[in-house]
């Protein structure tokens, strides 16, 4: 009789209860390389995820410090986001090969690769080793460009659909709800980028085809020797030097690297010095995709309207 009771007594419970929420089942554990690719990849999935980025934004994400700690994390995960086109070569290897996981190894549906829709830039016609760090499948830095962003929204999308089938409708609701704001912002920044269009720069490295391409300034070259090579002294004077011939009046320098040089660079052209971060959380102030786009645009527009002439 007690038993009978307590199913009885079970039931009621259960039926009063009603189905248990989305939120209440097993999320989906994701891990992304690079912060705005969480970012991407929670409004997409919403409730339904649980995300967590390796990088924070203040890493080269070159080489991202393979922690310890990585390896459980993508050992549990059930699907892993990658920016692609080998921006990652350099950590995300090892690290998918220690944790074991099948369903995250490349080439699997668990492998989300954002760069598989994307038009690459500066492909290279040779692999030399002497130019330097290498990227066969071109430049890797396209998240600077919030159109190609979309392309990545997208890209995650069909990858967690493919994964995750049953939730196909909260995942396109999710991707529909963030390319409607990413589109009206993508309209703001074209009207806000319009002066900068023809605008001169050099950085410390080659991040900014893309944004670039987008918003139309002219980009010198870098202040690295070749990509991954510290400058030399020769290399830093032939900068300058050419700044000074192109009236170039803008220094870009990424948080990932030393301020030492370009400000020796800045100091001797009259040029404006601007940190523009790469990733989201690059610094403070960034801490999501659209005010990524929106400080980048900002510093370069007050850096074109405060510079100083080069020196002749």
């Amino acid at each position: 009789m007690k038993l009978k009771l307590w199913l009885f007594t079970s039931a009621i419970v259960l039926t009063l209860a009603g189905p248990q929420p989305a939120w209440a089942a097993k999320k989906i554990r994701i891990i992304t390389t690079l912060p705005e690719l969480a970012e991407f990849t929670r409004a997409i999935g919403g409730e339904l995820v649980e995300v967590e980025s390796l990088a924070t934004g203040v890493e080269d994400p070159h080489g991202v410090p393979m922690k310890p700690s990585f390896v459980p994390k993508l050992s549990r995960a059930d699907a892993v986001v990658v920016q692609g086109l080998e921006l990652e070569h350099a950590f995300m290897p090892g690290l998918i090969d220690a944790c074991k996981n099948p369903k995250i190894q490349a080439g699997k549906p668990g492998y989300i690769d954002c760069s598989v829709h994307v038009p690459p830039l500066e492909v290279p016609k040779s692999l030399s080793r002497t130019e330097g760090e290498i990227h066969p499948n071109g430049n890797p830095h396209y998240n600077l460009d919030p159109v190609l962003g979309k392309m990545a929204v997208q890209t995650i999308c069909e990858g967690l659909v493919q994964n995750f089938p049953e939730h196909e409708a909260e995942f396109k609701a999710g991707r529909d709800a963030y390319l409607a704001k990413l589109d009206q912002k993508i309209a703001e920044w074209k009207d806000l980028a319009g002066p900068l269009k023809g605008v001169k720069f050099i950085s410390y490295h080659n991040e900014w085809v893309y944004f670039n391409h987008r918003y139309g300034l002219i980009y010198l070259g870098t202040i690295e020797l070749r990509h991954g090579i510290e400058p030399t002294a020769r290399h830093v004077a032939d900068t300058i030097a050419l700044m000074k011939t192109e009236h170039c009046h803008i220094v870009v320098r990424e948080p990932q690297f030393s301020d030492r040089v370009p400000n020796q660079i800045a100091a001797q052209t009259g040029a404006s010095l601007v940190k523009l971060p790469i990733m989201v959380g690059g610094v403070p102030e960034v801490k999501t995709y659209f005010e990524l786009i929106d400080y980048n645009l900002k510093a370069l527009l007050a850096a074109a309207k405060e510079s100083t002439p080069a020196t002749q």
